[in-house]
């Protein structure tokens, strides 16, 4: 008998909960499978460490090679999870710990304070007005400026506000300004146990870090930026509204990219390609075309890898539109007095000739890797590099050595969006098969021996 996510299972100060799936990741992947789940009649509980589910796509400006708003494919998966029936849907939630139990998992969650009531928060974000301290946002890479207590972003779901506890200054301005008293600096970290019958894993990926190569002035030099922050400043809701350079305000005039600048690189442990680089390098430089059309973009390469369909016509594409391609491997990068930037490149098919070329804005095409060590809460094995190991790659990724334990996405290996949401509906299909299998085996059971 299916049971229901959020029913009550003891009393006391710890929440029980027992539910069919447990889904770790409110990225696409999480989203994708807890949506296919739930429309076959399943109970799902979907667990997010952030503030709001969406993951990284919601962030990301276009997806290509189809050139579709990002945010028009992500938002209403979101909605259609927060407001189905069989989802129950848990933000702001560290998973402290995952074991395999007789009957499925035992999971342990940590719901962190919002120091918002969520029943009483409108969402007005009138706290957020009259909040007198702007900080750094991370939705934005640290480019734009977010309050203290903040929505997330435009489209965050839930719609309700978050103190920043360490940068607020308690100067009570949001509680006033609050029209339902929802500000409770009181709250403390909830702890949930579950019970799951079944669980997926999908954990996503966080990118390679600006400043991992120090040769290449990122994290030091203002205008070294990475590709997921060339997102944030061609997105409609971006910081600035158009893309600037970071450190005046300027309209770049000269943009170059860096290829594998945080993938296929023993020296940072990523010595994997990472899959999606070329092409979200290629997509921001047509969408810049666009947007700067005086713009010289130009793309330092070592290989040029468009693997999926329409992958290589869309790098012609690019080609055909100008954005200048070049073999060569980029040594150093140095910031100059007015910010511009030195790029000091072997031009491969100039015989090795090292040139210095200057730039006013350099995008790193920054790697995946894994979005968080799952080995620390759950019972699951993985690659050299932290990536989810699969118990059969040959027959089917989703499986993990663990029966019942599933896993999706970029939480298995770097892979583009459409990979990614084909492989978390296969997740779903596997958690369907294997939950009418063990159903079907306690029925059996019941019948030989009840």
């Amino acid at each position: 008998m299916s049971s229901v996510a959020g029913s009550v299972l003891g009393t006391g100060s710890v929440r029980r909960i027992e539910t069919d799936v447990l889904v770790i990741g409110a990225g696409i992947a999480g989203l994708q499978a807890s949506l296919d789940l739930a429309d076959q009649g399943y109970h799902v509980l979907l667990v997010e460490r952030e503030a709001s589910i969406g993951g990284r796509m919601i962030g990301l400006s276009k997806v290509f090679p189809t050139m579709d708003c990002a945010s028009c494919i992500t938002t209403p998966k979101m909605s259609a999870t927060a407001h189905h029936d069989l989802v129950t849907t848990f933000t702001y939630t560290d998973v402290e710990s995952l074991v395999a139990a007789d009957d499925g998992f035992e999971a342990t969650l940590v719901r962190r304070p919002r120091y918002v009531d969520e029943d009483d928060c409108i969402g007005c974000r009138l706290c957020e007005y009259a909040c007198p301290v702007d900080v750094p946002h991370e939705f934005d890479g640290g480019l734009g400026a977010r309050r203290a207590i903040y929505i997330p972003f435009g489209t965050a779901i839930p719609q309700k506000a978050v103190v920043d506890l360490p940068n607020c200054i308690l100067c009570g301005k949001c509680e006033k300004a609050c029209p339902t008293d929802a500000i409770d600096l009181t709250q403390e970290p909830e702890t949930i146990e579950v019970r799951a019958r079944a669980a997926v894993l999908a954990t996503g990926y966080k990118p390679t870090p600006t400043g991992a190569k120090r040769e290449y002035g990122g994290g030091r030099a203002g205008n070294v930026i990475s590709g997921l922050d060339m997102e944030r400043l061609l997105s409609p809701n971006g910081p600035y509204g158009r893309v600037l350079r970071p450190s005046d305000g300027k309209i770049p005039e000269r943009i170059a990219y860096v290829q594998c600048a945080g993938s296929r690189d023993e020296t940072l442990g990523v010595p994997y390609c990472s899959r999606v680089c070329c092409m979200y390098a290629i997509k921001q430089a047509m969408l810049l075309s666009g947007a700067l059309p005086l713009a010289d973009i130009t793309i330092y390469y070592m290989d040029i890898r468009t693997f999926g369909k329409g992958y290589e016509e869309f790098y012609q594409t690019a080609r055909s539109m100008g954005i200048t391609f070049v073999k060569a491997k980029v040594a150093r990068i140095t910031e100059q007095a007015d910010g511009d930037l030195d790029v000091r490149v072997e031009l491969q098919e100039e015989d090795g000739r090292v040139a210095n070329i200057s730039h006013d804005l350099v995008v790193l095409s920054v790697g995946l890797q894994p979005g968080d060590e799952v080995r620390r809460f759950a019972p699951v094995a993985t690659d050299a590099y932290g990536f989810i190991r699969s118990a059969d790659p040959a027959l089917d990724v989703t499986w993990t050595e663990v029966p019942g334990l599933f896993a999706a996405g970029t939480a298995l290996a770097p892979k583009d969006i459409v990979d990614t949401v084909a492989e978390a509906s296969a997740a779903a299909i596997r958690v369907s098969a294997y939950l009418r299998q063990t159903s079907r085996a306690d029925r059996l059971a019941a019948v030989v021996y009840g």
